[in-house]
């Protein structure tokens, strides 16, 4: 693993977020725990404001569609008492957040939540050290900066707004989400490269999850893969596979004429 040179044509570098700028520790053991512990206060607080109600709203939407699955938690309805419904919801979040769970209520609440915390200073986005210095570096030499994290793009723009390395998100061009499509799919990395408006020989795509990186390279985009502390290992034939680097120091982009 050493350093990786990329062609001279790659004029924007494309970025995954957890386990390649960001611990995968970070959602795991900050962002998720920090929802279970205060997510009852947090609607204690905010319970007389629109956006909580909506938000309650659409989690009890879902409740309405998960009634078949297993330990199933209810939302009680409206008429309840305040604080029955309160407690309806904090256990129905729980039990999404057990069986790890994606519903667009879910992470709607969590988005909230998080950016309450991150603007209070409770949270601030982890990054590896080595991420800041390579993101201005290339930057300043004319390289067009993008994420493509399965987090919403709400949640990526908190992580590296408040960031333990400052404000970052001004280095940034713009955020894809999974709505663009699934992150295995080529097709996906081919609708970012026409939303930027650019080829996708153009771009290199810098993940820690092969699949990922096998789906940009089969689309046409440079790809490099993460090797950072707490990553799943990777197989001979990932390793062979494709270019590794464990910090973006070793990864050399020319300046954009």
């Amino acid at each position: 693993m050493g350093s990786l040179t990329v062609p001279a044509c790659v004029s924007t570098v494309l970025l995954d977020i957890e386990g390649t700028t960001t611990p995968i520790t970070f959602v795991k053991e900050i962002l998720f725990p920090y929802i279970q512990d205060n997510v009852k206060e947090y609607l204690q607080d905010h319970w007389q404001e629109e956006e909580c109600q909506e938000d309650v709203q659409h989690l009890r939407l879902q409740a309405e569609k998960d009634k078949e699955l297993e330990g199933f938690v209810p939302i009680p309805v409206n008429e309840a008492e305040i604080q029955q419904i309160i407690q309806g919801v904090v256990d129905n979040v729980h039990w999404q957040m057990l069986l790890d769970r994606k519903t667009t209520a879910l992470k709607q609440l969590q988005g909230h939540m998080w950016r309450a915390a991150y603007a209070s200073g409770q949270v601030k986005g982890e990054v590896y050290a080595d991420v800041a210095p390579a993101l201005r570096k290339w930057k300043e030499a004319g390289i067009k900066l993008y994420i493509f994290s399965s987090g919403s793009i709400e949640a990526q723009k908190l992580l590296f707004g408040y960031s333990i390395e400052g404000a970052l998100l001004e280095l940034f061009h713009g955020h894809f989400d999974t709505t663009v499509g699934p992150k295995v799919q080529s097709e996906s990395y081919r609708k970012i490269a026409d939303h930027i408006g650019c080829s996708t020989e153009s771009i290199l795509f810098l993940t820690d999850i092969t699949k990922e990186a096998k789906a940009a390279k089969e689309a046409g985009m440079n790809v490099a893969v993460v090797v950072r502390p707490g990553n799943a290992a990777l197989t001979d034939e990932e390793k062979a596979s494709y270019p590794l680097v464990n910090s973006f120091e070793q990864i050399t982009l020319h300046p954009v004429q």
